[in-house]
């Protein structure tokens, strides 16, 4: 069984995805019998992020290339998440640089992208892609991408939890 409740517990859920009613829901849906069971409630408590809970997660996310400035699991998390990104390039690394300042221009917040299983390329193509949308289909993308980002890192966090 894999406790939810405990202060550690919560530490990790809250490393997954920095939303207070998700954290709070998913910890009191425990025990849960696997992580897989995990990872489906946290997805479930994760289909109708607001607005404002985007914002609020938002602020455990560094830019895409940049080193997070918190500490603990979201940080060290994150370092791995972008370390799979591959070697810098700085041609790539400098349009990254620069895309992260318009789309926080433009959108109002840091891009957020599941960096796992993609290059800095893909990230960069994703990026300018994106820039393209209008506020809402920007919003339900971003949503979307930490969704498959909590679901990583409940994965990585319990795994092997009991």
């Amino acid at each position: 069984m894999i406790d939810t409740q405990s202060p550690e517990a919560r530490e990790r859920l809250t490393a997954a995805l920095g939303i207070a009613r998700w954290v709070d829901e998913v910890a009191a849906g425990g025990p849960y019998a696997s992580v897989d069971d995990l990872v489906r409630a946290g997805g479930r408590a994760a289909t109708d992020l607001t607005d404002a809970e985007l914002d609020e997660a938002v602020g455990h996310h560094p830019r895409i290339g940049e080193r997070s400035e918190a500490s603990g699991d979201a940080s060290r998390l994150s370092a791995g998440e972008q370390a799979g990104l591959g070697p810098r390039e700085e041609g790539v690394d400098a349009a990254l640089a620069r895309g992260n300042e318009v789309y926080e221009s433009r959108f109002g917040r840091v891009f957020l992208i599941r960096a796992a299983g993609r290059s800095r390329q893909d990230v960069l193509d994703e990026l300018q892609r994106r820039l393209k949308n209008d506020d809402a289909a920007e919003a339900a993308e971003a949503k979307e991408q930490l969704r498959q980002i909590a679901a990583l890192r409940l994965a990585a966090l319990f795994e092997g939890a009991r």
